[in-house]
């Protein structure tokens, strides 16, 4: 769940494909037809999303390491 409020602050078009891959676990060709794009596009748009969701991971200290 802390990961939640990141997700929702991406852009739609990221979001959407960050929700339809690991929520709702569709491959890539399947976000594609259901987004009505290029399963490449998929794939960058997947990319900066997760280095958008790293990032502020990042920035918020919260790292999921135990020390």
């Amino acid at each position: 769940m802390a990961l939640w409020p990141h997700v929702k602050s991406l852009p739609p078009r990221q979001r959407a494909v960050i929700v339809l891959r690991y929520y709702e676990d569709l491959s890539e060709q399947e976000i594609a037809e259901a987004l009505g794009c290029s399963r490449g596009n998929v794939k960058s748009t997947a990319h900066h999303a997760l280095k958008a969701l790293r990032a502020a991971i990042g920035s918020d200290g919260a790292t999921g390491r135990e020390n």
